[in-house]
Parts: C-alpha cells; sequence; structure tokens
C-alpha cells in the first residue's frame, strides 16, 4: 500500500515538475498559436482598357519576372499609334514651312532693308516657335501612343505565384482596375500576434521556433526581424450617428494588447511550400 502511494506521489511530483518546468519556459521564452504565414501581394493592374485576347497563365501557377501573362486587344492602340505618327509628320512639315518663311523674310530683310516690316518679322519667329511647340506635343502623343500599345502586354514584375485569376479570354479589363493577385515568392514571413507583456527583452534578431498546423511535426527554424510599433484601438472608433464606439468591459480587468512580431524562416525545407493565410504557431528563444 505504502508503494503505491510512493509511485503516486512520485508520478503526480513528476507532472507538476514538468508543468512548472514548461511554464517557466514559456515565461522565458514567450509562445502564441496565434500566427499567420503572409507575403507580399501585388496587385496586377492592367494600364489600358480592352478586351483579353490571349490568356497565358492559369490560377495557382508560379511566373517568373517578364513571363507574359496576358495581352489586351491592341487593334484601337496600334491606330491611335498611327495618328499620332501622322501628326507628328503633320507638324515637322508645318515647322519646315514655318521656318523657311521666317528664313526668307530674313534674307530679304538683310538685301533690302526696310522691305519687311519688324511686326512681319516677329510674326514669323512667332510662328516658327509655335510650330516648334506642336512638334513637340506630336512627339509627346506619338511616346503615349507607343506606351498604350505595349500596355496590352502585361507581364509579371516579380517571381511570384498568380492567385484568384477568374478572368478569361474574351473578358473585358479597365484601366487602372486590379484583377489578379501575384504572391511574392521571395518575400514569406510568418507574423505572431504576442500578448504585450510576452515582449519584454524580447529583441530584433532573437531566435524563433515555428510551426504550421499544415505540418506540425516539423519546427521550423527563424528570428525576429521586427516588432510591430502600433495597433488599431477599437474604443473610441466612430460607430452609429458618429458616436464613440466604446466596448463593455470590467473595470478591475486589464487586457493585454496583442502585438504584431514578423518572423523571418532561417531555413525552409523543399517539401513545405508556405502559402499566405496559413495558421502557424511561433515561440521566440530570448535566453
Amino acid at each position: 500500500m505504502f508503494k503505491r502511494y510512493l509511485l503516486t506521489f512520485i508520478i503526480v511530483s513528476a507532472a507538476i515538475g514538468t508543468l512548472y518546468s514548461q511554464y517557466q519556459t514559456d515565461l522565458a521564452n514567450p509562445w502564441t498559436r496565434d500566427g499567420q504565414v503572409r507575403a507580399h501581394i501585388i496587385q496586377i493592374t492592367p494600364r489600358v482598357t480592352g478586351q483579353i485576347i490571349n490568356m497565358m497563365v492559369k490560377d495557382n501557377v508560379l511566373v517568373k519576372k517578364g513571363q507574359l501573362l496576358f495581352e489586351i486587344d491592341p487593334s484601337i492602340y496600334q491606330v491611335n499609334l498611327s495618328k499620332a505618327i501622322a501628326s507628328e509628320k503633320q507638324a515637322e512639315a508645318l515647322l519646315d514651312k514655318a521656318e523657311n518663311e521666317a528664313l526668307r523674310a530674313n534674307n530679304l530683310e538683310k538685301l533690302t532693308p526696310g522691305a519687311q516690316s519688324q511686326l512681319t518679322l516677329n510674326n514669323l519667329q512667332n510662328a516658327v516657335e509655335t510650330a516648334q511647340a506642336n512638334l513637340l506635343v506630336a512627339k509627346a502623343q506619338v511616346e503615349e501612343a507607343n506606351l498604350n500599345l505595349q500596355y496590352t502586354k502585361v507581364s509579371a514584375p516579380i517571381d511570384g505565384y498568380i492567385t484568384n485569376l477568374n478572368y478569361r479570354v474574351g473578358s473585358q479589363v479597365i484601366a487602372n482596375s486590379p484583377i489578379v493577385a501575384l504572391i511574392d515568392a521571395s518575400s514569406f514571413w510568418i507574423e505572431g500576434f504576442f500578448k504585450e507583456t510576452d515582449l519584454n527583452d524580447v529583441s530584433i534578431h532573437n531566435k524563433a521556433q515555428v510551426t504550421l498546423l499544415m505540418h506540425d511535426s516539423e519546427v521550423l527554424e527563424g528570428e525576429v526581424q521586427s516588432i510591430g510599433y502600433g495597433i488599431a484601438k477599437s474604443d473610441g472608433s466612430t460607430g452609429n450617428e458618429l458616436l464613440p464606439n466604446v466596448n463593455p468591459s470590467f473595470q478591475w480587468i486589464r487586457l493585454a494588447q496583442r502585438i504584431p512580431v514578423k518572423i523571418k524562416l532561417t531555413h525552409l525545407p523543399k517539401e513545405i511550400q508556405l502559402r499566405v493565410g496559413m495558421t502557424a504557431s511561433v515561440q521566440i528563444i530570448k535566453h
């Protein structure tokens, strides 16, 4: 009987010791289950309006920087470029005419002083300057039309993953309206939200351990890259009828706010693919 009580006491003591040790570890090295995989996301936005005539990618695929994603119908922009080139040639001809008339008047004035009034000479010089300005405008219009024609081909600005692609050949796109997300393949990080009371003595380059919910058997190594400097307030924000929105709370309870901490993984196994929004647990090793 005594041995049974002794064995029970030893087991309970060991369990309490283990729990206490784990508690001390958690105090020394803060841990949170409130973590997510994040990455920089670029919104692919066409610069011109038109109908998609070629779609070179599919949804949820990896694309390389400079790879053609889709092409917008270029016909109207080709016509605009031809019009701009014609206007440029017309402006060049008008400039030549103005310069010739001014040169003829100046030469005549040199040969026969007083043959041309000063007003006429000034007007001819003004005509030359106006024609020069019109030529500059025409050249700018050609450049703009050429750029718009180039913008009908939309390419990937970086290496990344296309996601949420809902457009197909025949879809109409509008200039400066995003149509698909491109996740920067080189920008993945883990963002853990820690209680402010857990961040004492946490500093940049502290080691961190990350466990993904999707790969809970793998412990990923990382380090603290940055600690957030602010979060949005909930109390005092404008509610209905422009009144401040205040959440009810007990006066004797002060809840610790959660501060975002950015963790950069130092090594990622090849078999693990990070995806934005995945759930992660994060522990910061302070000591």
